[in-house]
């Protein structure tokens, strides 16, 4: 039986970011130096693959640090936590290493410097997720205030409008956040923005590459978790650009094929938590069913790299 032809377009770039690629290399290299078990804080990176291949080299994650002893080591996860965190593993006298992406570090120091200068800040991101509640956790209750709309924007109460600077979550679609800022910036024209814009390189370019491929392609898949949000912006970035149709999947088995009959051409990329294994895991279950032109649309090239903490590139 003949196979239909498909074009597959592939982002690039696309897949594990700096951070990310930290982030895990934490993990492992803990393992080597203390052994199993290594306790982590929240999922190191929101991809259920990388998790679970962690926990079998002995990682054990847990949501809170009271679900860890104080005699093992813990690991607190890329998207970072709030100042109580490490203050409490201190004064338990446990060992902890810091995973925090630098560029959402980045984001809390900008808070505390605002803080510092007297400054009330504004957060654009998504409550409950684990960078928000990080960020907002790097100053007392009520500096920090969230808003995830620009209708938000118009409800926010402030103590003092010509004192107010604002912060981004570093995995927010770029489209949506200018017009939160634009937003900002018509109600209180004095707010104070970032020097550079904190959404991060890798989003950015994940998203550009998108951008790229929605008009070539009837549909998209973007390889990531559901918990993902840099993963789930690319699904909504892929719509807007244009692509007829948009998939989140975290492995091959969840494609949903009904969907995608008749499908002449398709764009893949994938979330900045993904591992590239996932999508070559795409592309072959897509070989057994299509007869495959693969196209790669490249609109950046990465070259950022993240080192360890001390701690462990002692070790190395």
């Amino acid at each position: 039986m003949t196979r239909p032809p498909l074009t597959l377009y592939i982002a690039a770039p696309r897949g594990f970011c700096a951070g990310v690629d930290r982030a895990i290399k934490i993990v492992e290299m803990a393992l080597e130096k203390w052994g199993a078990p290594v306790y982590v804080r929240h999922e190191i990176v929101h991809n259920r693959f990388v998790v679970d291949s962690l926990r079998n080299k002995g990682a054990v994650f847990v949501e809170e640090l009271s679900d860890c002893p104080d005699d093992r080591p813990v690991i607190f996860s890329a998207h970072g936590v709030a100042k109580a965190v490490p203050a409490e593993a201190e004064r338990r006298e446990m060992i902890y290493v810091d995973a925090t992406c630098p560029l959402v570090s980045k984001v809390h120091i900008e808070a505390e410097r605002h803080h510092e200068n007297g400054l009330q800040i504004v957060m654009i991101g998504h409550a409950g997720h684990p960078e928000t509640i990080g960020t907002m956790g790097q100053l007392p209750d009520g500096e920090v205030l969230l808003v995830e709309t620009e209708s938000d924007v118009e409800r926010i109460e402030v103590r003092d409008p010509e004192k107010l600077a604002f912060v981004t979550q570093t995995t927010l679609s770029v489209d949506d956040t200018a017009h939160i800022v634009t937003a900002l910036r018509d109600r209180f024209p004095a707010i104070i923005g970032p020097h550079k814009e904190d959404i991060c390189y890798a989003t950015t370019n994940r998203q550009e590459a998108v951008k790229a491929i929605a008009p070539k392609a009837e549909a998209m898949l973007v390889v990531g978790a559901p918990n993902s949000s840099n993963s789930r912006r690319l699904v909504e970035v892929a719509s807007r650009a244009g692509c007829g149709y948009s998939q989140l999947v975290q492995r091959a088995a969840d494609i949903d094929w009904r969907a995608l009959e008749g499908v002449s051409s398709l764009g893949i990329t994938a979330g900045a938590s993904a591992p590239e294994v996932l999508v070559e895991e795409v592309i072959d279950a897509f070989r057994d069913r299509f007869d495959v032109t693969l196209k790669e649309v490249e609109t950046a090239v990465e070259r950022v790299n993240f080192k360890v903490p001390r701690m462990l590139r002692d070790m190395a």
